[in-house]
């Protein structure tokens, strides 16, 4: 089934998406049911993925200074400066800028480890730094909106919903497989766990990926014609954001495995999470919401994409 299920990765992913977007074009009284659905199917993406990751190795890679300041570079430095330039084709709507700027200044800190393993990446790796980016992206994501929309729009931001995520995406998640791994050594039930969730990998991705789609692509569409000079945006950094990954790669001159986790850790965003701090702004700004949604369902067609570009780009 491994074996198969890799073979056809793409064209099942794609099809999560697309049966996504269809049930929540169609099916709208279904949002809600959708919506409740995303955590959990991504915690149980998120166990599988740490369920394959060798404990042993997040503690190693704990100690590699020199990848987390490639990341902290990478993050937060040569990507705000790209977002910046990015966010000025839209900085006459106010609530959209806004959006953009919430969604694409926070680097992702769960399903980038799923698309990094997926392409070969050193996903244990990025598991050990997500503390430390959480914690400088809560120090600077207000800072950085300040500079880029204005101080007064911090006031409206609660930044609770990151620790929240944490606990609920990293923590949660790495504890179950961790317990798992370590009940595996003698119990055959854990080790059943471990091969069943490694084989199910693909399907539990593109069923992910569907619920996801179909919990906000009424919102996109509700949207649309306010989003339609956003997308292009959203695409230029999903080119251009691997681009910079690769620089920093060969900056450091990391080896493949590394590179990779390094150019994903760039171009993914936590939309996930600053998706409540959206919801949560003051009237005036309410398509910030939309925006975060729209810059969601573009980065995962995206990742679809990145998984087989990144290898390609950075060969072992």
């Amino acid at each position: 089934m491994i074996t198969w299920a890799n073979r056809w990765q793409i064209p099942l992913y794609l099809t999560g998406i697309l049966a996504g977007a269809a049930v929540g074009i169609l099916l709208p009284s279904a949002t809600p049911v959708f919506t409740a659905l995303v955590n959990p199917t991504l915690i149980v993406l998120l166990f599988a993925t740490f369920l394959a990751v060798p404990f042993v190795e997040i503690g190693r890679a704990a100690r590699d200074v020199r990848f987390l300041a490639a990341i902290l570079l990478l993050n937060f430095a040569l990507v705000p400066a790209l977002v910046f330039g990015l966010s000025r084709f839209v900085a006459h709507d106010r609530a959209i800028l806004v959006g953009v700027l919430l969604v694409l200044l926070a680097p992702c800190i769960d399903y980038v480890v799923v698309f990094t393993r997926i392409a070969g990446g050193a996903a244990s790796r990025l598991l050990a730094v997500s503390p430390v980016v959480m914690l400088v992206q809560l120090a600077l994501l207000p800072v950085f909106i300040g500079l880029m929309a204005g101080p007064d729009v911090i006031d409206g931001i609660d930044i609770a919903p990151f620790t929240s995520a944490f606990g609920l995406f990293v923590v949660l998640p790495m504890g179950l497989a961790a317990l798992t791994q370590a009940l595996g050594r003698r119990v055959a039930v854990a080790r059943m766990v471990e091969r069943s969730m490694d084989a199910a990998m693909v399907p539990i991705l593109a069923v992910t990926l569907a619920v996801i789609v179909a919990a906000h692509v009424g919102t996109v569409r509700d949207h649309v014609s306010a989003l339609l000079g956003v997308l292009p945006v959203y695409v230029a950094f999903l080119v251009a954001a691997p681009l910079l990954g690769v620089v920093v790669s060969r900056l450091f001159r990391q080896d493949a495995a590394t590179a990779r986790a390094t150019v994903f850790s760039g171009s993914t965003r936590n939309s996930l999470v600053v998706l409540p701090l959206a919801l949560a702004l003051p009237q005036p700004l309410a398509a910030a919401s939309a925006a975060v949604v729209a810059q969601t369902v573009v980065e995962l067609i995206g990742m679809i994409v990145l998984v087989r570009v990144v290898p390609r780009l950075i060969p072992r």
